[in-house]
């Protein structure tokens, strides 16, 4: 099956910053964005720090917020006020501490447009005290590619304590190694990608374990997570096209726009981390200037921390399958609003989190392993090599 001759008219990833606005009706500026409190990416935020969400002009049509601690998500009620201007939560009587809070928030602004916005935030933990945040969510189905990540809160010092108490086991079995970035992240992974259906559990021991002189942990929890289907994409940006395969057969083979020659997308395989049914884009974010600031993305599923995104487009109807136009990003084809019936809604619709995205023929490098879950853009010897005997963030394809 193939998407080349559906709805040539809608699709990409971030063109010129000038179409957009003709497209917008206005010009759209960062301080046009939801506002949420605490801001994006804050860490260490106290628990009696107060959790809002408002616009400036215009209604919120939704709100959702969740925290995470130990791997398990828990939804946070709250309530849009009367005049649709602002979201609380119900219980006022504070943010849990070592905790890891998103917002993912869409509204409607003066001028009728939709616009979207999603961030995160971490809550405060002791200065004694040294957490993990975990990655997947427990009890979560997750693609084939999957990376079991934590990410401390502290520098750890003492690494062969902490991760002796990290157990990652598999059913049915297999080798799981660590690899540490630096002291405050150690990811887990086998040699070649799950097999479907594998059970995984992993384990933190880490109550009483001293990371660095004077700083102990605080978990002791166990979470699991399946294995589910494999399905592995393939994009080659000189094509302009993807091959979507599912336990290794092609099942569809969609246009699709990269990134331009000045803003290439990085070569190498990464792996989903997030889905997003709607996104605001903001070029200001990911280190350019003003290009574009896209308020409704929709169909959004992220591919490295530093901003690489697989989502639907609609505002580039000619580029996917023709010519690469974006900012970094693989763009699909999609509608205003999103659609299950265009290529990036079908797409989306049928990806899980840990699905691998690998990307060839395109002019840039190869993307980092601790860009996101890269780790399979290292040998297997470097992944495995004890810490300060393989060269960090190597990328290369797996043996």
């Amino acid at each position: 099956m193939t998407w080349a001759g559906l709805l040539a008219g809608a699709a990409g990833c971030t063109g010129d910053g000038g179409g957009i606005d003709r497209l917008m009706g206005k010009p759209r500026s960062p301080d046009d964005a939801i506002r949420v409190t605490p801001e994006d990416g804050s860490k260490g935020v106290k628990g009696d720090e107060q959790l809002r969400v408002e616009v400036p002009d215009g209604r919120l049509e939704s709100v959702k917020v969740s925290r995470v601690q130990d791997a398990h998500e828990l939804p946070v009620p709250g309530r849009i006020d009367e005049d649709g201007t602002s979201w609380r939560p119900l219980d006022e009587g504070g943010l849990a501490l070592a905790a890891k809070y998103s917002v993912d928030a869409v509204a409607l602004d003066g001028y009728g447009h939709r616009s979207a916005r999603h961030t995160t935030f971490t809550t405060d933990v002791p200065d004694e005290r040294f957490v993990g945040y975990v990655t997947p969510e427990n009890r979560s189905t997750v693609g084939t590619g999957m990376i079991v990540s934590l990410e401390f809160n502290r520098e750890v010092v003492n690494r062969e304590a902490v991760q002796r108490a990290i157990h990652v086991t598999a059913d049915p079995a297999v080798d799981v190694r660590p690899h540490w970035f630096g002291g405050g992240r150690v990811d887990f992974r086998p040699e070649k990608y799950w097999k479907p259906g594998t059970k995984v559990t992993v384990g933190l021991r880490l109550r009483d374990v001293e990371a660095a002189p004077g700083v102990y942990g605080l978990q002791d929890k166990s979470f699991s997570f399946t294995v589910g289907r494999n399905q592995e994409s393939l994009v080659d940006a000189a094509e302009h096209t993807m091959e979507v395969r599912r336990d290794g057969e092609l099942v569809s083979t969609v246009p699709i726009t990269a990134g331009a020659p000045k803003t290439t997308t990085y070569n190498g395989k990464m792996v989903v981390t997030e889905m997003l049914e709607v996104t605001r884009m903001n070029s200001r974010t990911v280190g350019f200037g003003g290009e574009y600031d896209i308020p409704d993305v929709p169909h959004a599923m992220r591919l490295t921390t530093s901003g690489t995104f697989l989502h639907g487009n609609y505002w580039s109807p000619d580029a996917p399958g023709n010519t690469n136009v974006s900012h970094g990003c693989v763009g699909l084809r999609d509608v205003k609003g999103g659609s299950s019936q265009t290529p990036a809604g079908w797409f989306f619709d049928r990806s899980l989190i840990g699905d691998v995205v690998e990307v060839v023929n395109s002019h840039d490098k190869k993307v980092a392993p601790d860009n996101g879950l890269g780790g399979w853009n290292m040998k297997w010897k470097d992944w495995t090599a004890p810490p300060g005997a393989e060269p960090q963030a190597k990328a290369e394809d797996p043996s």
